[in-house]
């Protein structure tokens, strides 16, 4: 048995399949673009377990460790450790700290791993108020105290 196309047919099967092509390749496109910005959130005890990529940026959260913020005095680099109780990573952070800032608070940095574990920050943001506490902190915090006990 011989199937015949006609000319209407072929034509109508070449649009299908150019289309089907194009979203297609939009849908490859859309999900490349997502998946390489799409920030992933570590805390000290999974990034000191090398869990952290150290070729993609992330987010840090923990609490600032208590006398660990150093500031430059002649640039505005500041270097200060971030802790879950449980492990501390050293964050170095060039330009200006937000208000809220201060040792003891939670905060969530975003940057890059070095491969000496030093975490380099691009924009470092402090909570909002006295009772808030990022989600992802205050979880990385309370899996560190369990696992602490």
């Amino acid at each position: 048995m011989i199937i015949t196309i006609n000319k209407k047919h072929k034509k109508r099967l070449i649009l299908i399949f150019i289309m089907l092509i194009g979203i297609s390749a939009a849908v490859a496109l859309a999900v490349t673009a997502f998946r390489e910005n799409m920030l992933y959130f570590f805390s000290p005890s999974q990034v000191m377990a090398g869990e952290a990529p150290t070729t993609r940026s992330i987010r840090l959260g923990g609490m600032v460790s208590k006398g660990s913020v150093q500031r430059a005095s002649d640039s505005l680099l500041i270097k200060f450790s971030v802790t879950d109780y449980k492990h501390t990573v050293k964050v170095e952070y060039t330009g200006i700290l937000p208000d809220l800032f201060r040792e003891g608070q939670g905060i969530v940095a975003i940057g890059t791993m070095r491969t000496d574990g030093t975490f380099l920050a691009d924009e470092v943001l402090a909570k909002h108020d006295e009772n808030y506490m990022p989600p992802e902190v205050a979880d990385a915090l309370e899996k560190a105290k369990k696992t602490e006990n």
